[in-house]
């Protein structure tokens, strides 16, 4: 097994695709916090002032909102075998193919933890340094602590979303469009209809509104549930991708 999870990282580091996905998701986040400090105190936009608990808890979770490119970091490891058609060496080297799409959940999910340090890091420093001009850094104190905790868990939950996906779909093109309109079409849509907003809830989009305490929802779980909802998530797509990929064929 740890051969596997080796061989992946190499396929994954021997290409650009990981510096691109990094950096896109650095740039992402800084945007999102300077925005959300930005309007900080504002009547309109209901953001908490700048140096209240509040602010600070929703202003160092804007890391979570970079899940999008872990999603996509996932997929690309999993399909990029049969996008490439490097399926079927892979899968004749290892016959057992459920090692394969275990090994990806392992590497993938150990670079994302990696990659979202790096994240929920860029995250606070914007945050301290934009806050601070204003006269408001947040400190590093045990809760502000456990709101960057719960950023970089989801993160990494949404990579290995993202495995189960690439191994359920295969088409590299079609789960990343797919994920992406699910996750910016079809979550808020629901949120957004009374008659089905109960629901949002228990969806992934609300475990990771839940778990890294953001305030745009309906009603919420607790953060320990949204955790446990999104990992269930998480599991359940791997689950179904590895058993997908061991029962069909390799086109």
């Amino acid at each position: 097994m740890i051969r596997l999870v080796r061989a992946e990282w190499t396929k994954l580091f021997t290409t650009k695709v990981w510096l691109g996905l990094l950096l896109g998701a650095v740039v992402l986040v800084i945007g999102f916090s300077i925005l959300f400090t930005s309007f900080a105190g504002n009547a309109e936009s209901g953001i908490p002032d700048v140096g209240t608990p509040l602010y600070e808890q929703l202003a160092l979770a804007t890391g979570a909102n970079a899940n999008i490119l872990f999603l996509i970091l996932g997929i690309i490891g999993m399909t990029q075998e049969y996008r490439h058609r490097t399926a079927t060496p892979t899968f004749l080297t290892t016959p057992r193919r459920w090692q394969v799409v275990v090994a990806k959940l392992v590497a993938y999910a150990l670079v994302s933890v990696a990659f979202a340090l790096v994240v929920v890091a860029v995250n606070y420093v914007t945050v301290l340094i934009h806050a601070g001009a204003r006269g408001a850094a947040p400190s590093l104190n045990a809760e502000n602590l456990e709101v960057l905790g719960s950023s970089l868990l989801a993160l990494v939950i949404y990579a290995v979303i993202g495995v189960g996906l690439g191994a359920l779909l295969r088409n590299q093109v079609g789960a990343i469009v797919g994920g992406l309109v699910y996750l910016f079409v079809v979550e808020p849509v629901i949120r957004s209809i009374p008659a089905t907003s109960g629901a949002y809830k228990w969806m992934p989009g609300g475990g990771l509104e839940a778990l890294t305490a953001t305030f745009e929802g309906p009603e919420l779980l607790g953060a320990w549930q949204g955790a446990l909802l999104l990992l269930g998530y998480g599991l359940l797509a791997a689950l179904l991708g590895t058993l997908l990929a061991v029962r069909r064929d390799v086109v």
